[in-house]
């Protein structure tokens, strides 16, 4: 990232917080910042940053509205004006407020889809264009467009003030939180679909916003489980494909590629917070990646220790993935016949049974089990199934290199 968008991406969040603050109205006040942001991505790479830069943003999103204020009604004149003058007093000043975290509340709110508060996240707290989270998710501009702007629209329908949340309500809004970001990472690390296996970003964009986030709640044991999370899964990415863009699994990775500073600062945010906050989810996903990265070969695992962390993960936070990840573990210390037993009873939750992550898992216990016919016909329903050409052609792959039925 360059440093004028990584100075538009840090902004925007801030530069917005100024304008809703002084005008109230959060879809106006987003669509200004996008075009002020837009500006500068243009003018400052030819003619220089300039030495105070979110004042020159609030000041150019502030004659932004100033502009749709004239093309009102005349009953809104004397607004303009007033915003006019606004926006000229903020030539030389900085935002007193950082808002990120009253904005990032309010995109999560939860009259809002998932998928409408991942787009309005990285649009109004990450700065990112339509087309930049267009392009990430794959679909159309116009189609990011319509889902940004009812999500705005639902915002404003709720009547929802931009303030932090009551105290009641803000554990549960951080959840929300939490669980957009760990959405975005998701799809930046591991494609739903498409060419690329990758997203670099909105990984990076994801690790921005948690650091963000850990800055505003230092003492936050979940914030601090998620950022460990996303920077000990994200130090793998650089072994995870090979240079014709093939998935590499874990198992066979050359570690040396593995991002050491992501390691040692990842393993050191889930050692505190383990010895001083509540576990919960986050923590526990953090610590069972930290087994992971701290293992010099992948037979150096510690899978007894996995297999207990998953165990307690299962209690904390149960879920048909945490299952098909302790059937991994299981299988790892207890046999693949014990790990597949545990598997089956995802069969019947409609959440997971047709997903091509259950048909691989279950693939590759048989094949560890010594059932290669069996594990060939679950590769290739878990290609079947998957829309990420990556993982399709390692299935396949898989799948190509075992037998049709078992040799007598």
């Amino acid at each position: 990232m360059g440093r004028v968008e990584e100075l538009l991406r840090e902004a925007a969040p801030q530069v917005l917080g100024v304008l809703i603050r002084r005008y109230g109205q959060f879809d106006a006040c987003e669509d200004a910042v996008q075009e002020a942001l837009l500006s500068a991505a243009t003018q400052w790479p030819d003619e220089g940053i300039p030495d105070n830069p979110r004042a020159w943003l609030v000041t150019v999103a502030s004659r932004r509205l100033t502009d749709q204020f004239r093309s009102d009604a005349a009953r809104r004149r004397r607004e303009a004006t007033a915003a006019a003058m606004a926006g000229e007093a903020y030539e030389d000043q900085e935002p007193a407020h950082d808002d990120t975290l009253t904005l990032l509340f309010l995109c999560c709110h939860p009259s809002l889809t998932a998928a409408s508060q991942i787009a309005l996240t990285l649009r109004a707290v990450g700065g990112l264009t339509t087309a930049q989270i267009a392009r990430a998710f794959l679909v159309p501009e116009a189609t990011m467009a319509q889902r940004i702007s009812r999500a705005k629209q639902r915002v404003k329908a709720t009547g929802s003030e931009f303030t932090m949340p009551p105290e009641t309500e803000r554990a549960e809004r951080l959840r929300a939180v939490l669980h957009v970001l760990y959405l975005i990472f998701n799809e930046g690390y591991t494609a739903t679909s498409g060419p690329e296996l990758h997203r670099s970003e909105l990984t990076g964009e994801s690790i921005r916003l948690t650091r963000g986030l850990h800055r505003a709640l230092p003492d936050d044991g979940e914030v601090a489980g998620l950022l460990a999370l996303m920077l000990l899964t994200e130090a793998r990415r650089p072994a995870r494909t090979r240079a014709d863009g093939s998935l590499v699994p874990l198992a066979e990775q050359d570690r040396t590629l593995w991002s050491r500073p992501d390691i040692e600062e990842g393993v050191a945010l889930i050692t505190d917070t383990l010895a001083r906050a509540p576990i919960g989810p986050y923590q526990i996903q953090a610590a069972i990646a930290a087994v992971h990265d701290e293992a010099p070969r992948a037979d150096d695992t510690d899978w007894p220790q996995i297999l207990g962390l998953y165990s307690v993960l299962e209690r904390v936070a149960p879920g048909p993935m945490v299952t098909l990840n302790h059937a991994i573990a299981l299988a790892m210390v207890k046999g693949p016949r014990a790990g597949l037993d545990l598997l089956s009873t995802l069969d019947s939750d409609e959440r997971v049974a047709a997903h091509h992550r259950l048909a691989a898992t279950r693939a590759h216990l048989l094949e560890m089990a010594g059932d290669p016919a069996a594990a060939r016909d679950q590769y290739q329903l878990a290609a079947k199934r998957t829309s990420s050409v990556p993982e399709q052609r390692y299935l396949e792959a898989r799948a190509a290199r075992l037998p049709h039925q078992e040799m007598p």
